[in-house]
């Protein structure tokens, strides 16, 4: 049977599909599974010792799902000014890397974002993690070591694109000099036969540890940057094991005018041709789709992932939420990275998604509701990974992912409507309690399965080795960059038949100098 816990006179949001509420209820919580809700339950006295939580003055809802994440820019906080994707991940992911960090710092980085994670009530993440200049096992196990570590709910995907560099955009080999296309042909590679070998092992040894806590799920990146071959295989593989597949769609206009130009398609249809679209894959950004696009995801029964803060810390847009609802595509939240988020802060990405849309339509009946938001964070996520009967929920039989949040904080205070409070005020400042499987694993800003200082520490002091060489890995984007900002407004120039940014439709965008902070 395992541990008997029971959260007592707790407030509850149960996020079921009733939508069930408690002013006041007991949680009962055998081994990793919620056996019961409701007021005034009690486990059976032959049923032994049973620890008890204290739940006076509390909210319990389900531990946060972070439908997207990359934990390798776990130590990059800061670290980069505004930039459009493209430019910023010549600085982040450098075409020219050759060597793959220790595994140590792999398994530093990644602890030290699940502690983040921890201690504002995040219990599941979709790590969709990415390997400079390849990945390789020892960098992999180092990932979900961290992960079985931590006690949190992980489902991790090898993000690693296999063509050229160059290939991957519009307009770049005919601005590229010639010496630097020949780098970039020479940089190492992966060929698809070795990423499939990769993930085979990686789904063997991962999938399904720590009593399902641990997932694996698979990752093209984006359909630009693998060869068709790589694409139906990871494909075959998600559906085969059932698994989730990550595929960065259409994040930017770039992107846009490369499905234009590459493919004359979007590359949602060359994902409809290639017969890969269904419910295991989850589309991340979705933000320049168009109605046809968003008709084809609607009728595949694919999820889009919503990385709002992301969107606009890269200034790649605005995704069009109401549009996607109203085809019943679910939708998930996540934090992106942190260096594309500077935090892993998943309320902060709720909030933004709240309010972000309401300036794409004057008509305020349009809105996202607070209820719709928590719908895309609990069911959604759960959705996402592919949980939806798991995780989610408070209810009899779920796995009992638990966040308690303490009502007498100043979020809370006064309470007039919980629901819009924890969308528009919560912060992560009155989570008191994270639960994972059954396990508490945070409480009262004190983690227990994770040394917190320790970590920390160690953290500084590795990111102070690696600085000679990613002071090299800038120097070698800063000489790149000039050719990807030409291709970068060639493409924003573009007439797509839409505009996801803030200006006006007629608008175009206007350069007045380089930014140099």
């Amino acid at each position: 049977m395992g541990s008997l816990k029971i959260i007592r006179n707790v407030r509850t949001l149960c996020f079921d599909p009733a939508g069930t509420e408690f002013t006041e209820a007991n949680i009962l919580i055998s081994g990793d599974q919620i056996s019961d809700v409701g007021p005034a339950l009690e486990f059976p006295t032959t049923h032994g010792d049973v620890e008890e939580i204290n739940g006076t003055g509390k909210l319990a809802i389900p531990g946060l799902i972070n439908g997207h994440f990359h934990s390798p820019a776990n130590l990059m906080k800061g670290s980069l000014p505004g930039l459009p994707l493209e430019v910023f991940m010549l600085y982040e992911v450098p075409p020219l890397g050759d060597q793959p960090p220790p595994a140590r710092l792999v398994y530093i980085r990644t602890l030290l974002g699940a502690i983040e994670m921890l201690k504002l009530g995040i219990t599941s993440v979709q790590d969709d993690a990415f390997f400079v200049p390849f990945p390789d096992m020892p960098s992999i196990n180092a990932v979900m070591e961290a992960y079985v570590d931590s006690g949190l709910r992980a489902t991790v995907a090898l993000d690693q694109p296999n063509v050229v560099e160059y290939e991957k955009y519009p307009y770049l080999d005919e601005l590229l000099p010639q010496q630097m296309m020949q780098a970039m042909a020479q940089a190492p590679v992966p060929s698809s036969e070795t990423l499939s070998d990769l993930y085979q092992t990686f789904i063997d040894k991962w999938h399904g540890a720590e009593d399902g806590r641990i997932g694996a799920a698979v990752s093209c990146s984006a359909p630009h940057r693998v060869t068709g071959d790589y694409l139906q295989f990871l494909s075959h593989l998600s559906h085969t094991h059932e698994l989730p597949f990550y595929i960065h769609l259409l994040e930017t206009k770039v992107q846009r005018v490369f499905g234009k130009q590459k493919l004359g398609q979007s590359l949602v249809q060359y994902l409809k041709q290639q017969n890969v679209l269904n419910k295991h894959v989850n589309l991340i950004h979705g933000i320049w789709i168009d109605d046809q696009d968003i008709k084809t995801i609607a009728e595949a029964g694919t999820l889009v992932a919503h990385n709002p803060i992301c969107n606009l810390r890269l200034g790649s847009g605005i995704m069009p939420f109401r549009k996607i609802r109203d085809h019943h595509i679910p939708i998930c939240i996540g934090t992106d990275e942190a260096l594309a988020d500077d935090s892993i802060n998943l309320w902060n990405a709720v909030k933004l998604a709240g309010m972000i849309h309401n300036i794409t339509d004057p008509d305020y009946r349009t809105w996202p509701t607070a209820k719709e938001i928590l719908t895309c964070l609990f069911q959604g996520g759960a959705r996402a990974m592919g949980k939806p009967n798991t995780i989610g929920a408070i209810a009899a039989g779920m796995q009992a992912d638990i966040t308690l949040l303490d009502l007498n904080h100043i979020n809370f205070t006064p309470l007039n409507d919980v629901k819009r409070q924890l969308v528009y005020c919560e912060n992560g400042a009155s989570v008191c309690l994270t639960m994972v499987a059954g396990e508490v694993l945070m409480e009262n800003g004190r983690l227990l399965k994770i040394d917190e200082e320790a970590v920390k520490r160690e953290a500084r002091a590795l990111m102070t080795e690696q600085r000679s060489g990613l002071k090299k890995a800038a120097e070698s984007a800063a000489d790149l960059e000039p050719y990807y900002r030409e291709m970068y407004l060639r493409a924003a120039a573009e007439d797509v038949g839409m505009n996801r940014w803030a200006n006006g439709p007629d608008d175009q965008p206007v350069v007045k100098g380089t930014k140099t902070n």
